[in-house]
């Protein structure tokens, strides 16, 4: 299991990263073998080469039909081919969900079923050959945990087989707008997509979380390059890192097997906000790195109900969460100290379980016993699948944990 990060300072395109994990050193052979599969072996052909972008280098990547390519296939063909291939199963669960999020918010964006949906870029062979060779490279390299910048998503205009379409494009502003994602603003940047629906699928499915890059040390980096002369570079990098033991923290002398950790305590008093606004505040909080936010009623002045947010963040994340009161929230001051805590030790990976791969976080309590908590949106995510209950799905999922190898936590 590894940690990766993706740097987007100029949006995200399947292509790019591709690009950037045949830059890792991902064979393309791992990219072949299940197209191949899906019986593209001979449609297409990778153009890979080494540029620069404002004097940095990366890989740029084209993908070359060699066969005359259906105008646009239907969700509803693409997903039996897809879900009938002899694929890895977690390659395939990972190439579903993203196309089956693609298609969804198509579907949402011209009203229409899901199943009915039409891909035109997206079913193109280009973007088949992205999303199977993203999640092959990344399954290949055994990303576990992805952290993803936040990527400008482009403003103005683009051309579209549906017409000219405004920007951000409608796709991926409703892939934001279910997965409750942030988008990074295009001030600055020329007219033009940055951010393409298949990119943000793919770093949808594949993110644990999107925000500022834990602390870690780099230990390779893939450089992905776009197409589009801009004024900047215009790239994508990940990261494969390591992750500092414990974010460094300080054993108990107790010895009862917790660590302590420097936290960063960000607090407000707010009694002119209305609870949806109050809602949307807490989720920008979490999104700008705070690990966690929570909100308690109080009494203000005058007898005033009010509301007390909370967040709590790595000490580094100050700035970028000062900005977020700033700017979403109604406060004129923000109350800040440092704090500590305590922590078990923990760990996130991901089991295989019969109905699909979940995430889960262990955590190793002092009398050596260890704790798991599946990932809920994964839990959902399978219940709709497989039309079952939470239940059922929890249920298989805690027996695949009990079935697991025993973890250590790190040195």
């Amino acid at each position: 299991m590894s940690l990766a990060l993706l740097d987007v300072p100029t949006g995200i395109a399947g292509n790019m990263l591709l690009a950037a994990l045949l830059d890792l050193g991902v064979p393309e052979t791992v990219i072949h073998g299940p197209l191949a599969e899906l019986g593209l072996a001979r449609c297409y052909r990778l153009q890979v080469e080494e540029r620069r972008s404002c004097g940095l280098r990366g890989l740029h990547l084209a993908v070359e039909a060699t066969e005359r390519q259906p105008g646009h296939r239907a969700w509803g063909e693409l997903r039996p081919l897809l879900a009938g291939a002899a694929l890895e199963p977690a390659l395939q669960d990972k190439v579903l969900a993203v196309f089956t999020l693609l298609a969804e918010a198509e579907a949402a964006v011209h009203g229409h079923a899901p199943e009915q949906v039409h891909f035109h870029e997206v079913g193109a062979i280009d973007a088949l050959v992205d999303i199977v060779g993203v999640c092959a490279g990344l399954i290949h390299l055994k990303v576990s945990q992805l952290v993803v910048g936040l990527p400008p998503a482009g403003h103005g205009t683009v051309a579209t087989a549906h017409g000219r379409l405004p920007l951000p494009a409608p796709a991926v502003l409703e892939i934001a707008r279910r997965r409750g994602l942030p988008l990074g603003s295009s001030e600055g940047f020329p007219p033009g997509e940055l951010t393409t629906p298949t990119g943000l699928a793919l770093a949808a499915v594949w993110a644990e979380r999107f925000g500022p890059a834990p602390t870690a040390i780099p230990r390779q980096v893939g450089v992905g390059l776009g197409s589009r002369r801009l004024d900047r570079p215009n790239l994508l990098r990940l990261v494969l890192a390591q992750p500092l033991p414990q974010e460094a923290g300080t054993p108990s002398p107790e010895g009862e097997g917790a660590e302590s950790e420097a936290l960063l305590q960000q607090q407000a008093q707010i009694d002119d906000a209305t609870p949806e606004d109050l809602a949307f505040l807490i989720e920008e909080l979490r999104c700008a790195g705070a690990v966690e936010v929570f909100s308690q009623p109080v009494a203000m002045k005058k007898g005033r109900p009010g509301v007390l947010i909370t967040a709590l963040a790595p000490p580094d994340c100050g700035p970028s969460l000062r900005r977020v009161w700033w700017q979403h929230g109604t406060t004129l001051g923000v109350r800040e100290q440092e704090q500590r805590r305590w922590r078990l030790p923990r760990q996130s990976g991901s089991v295989e379980t019969a109905l699909g791969p979940v995430r889960i976080k262990w955590a190793r309590l002092p009398d050596g016993r260890r704790r798991a908590k599946p990932e809920h949106d994964d839990l959902v995510a399978l219940a709709r699948r497989h039309d079952c209950s939470l239940e059922q799905v929890r249920r298989q999922v805690m027996q695949a944990v009990d079935a697991t190898e025993p973890w250590e936590p790190t040195p």
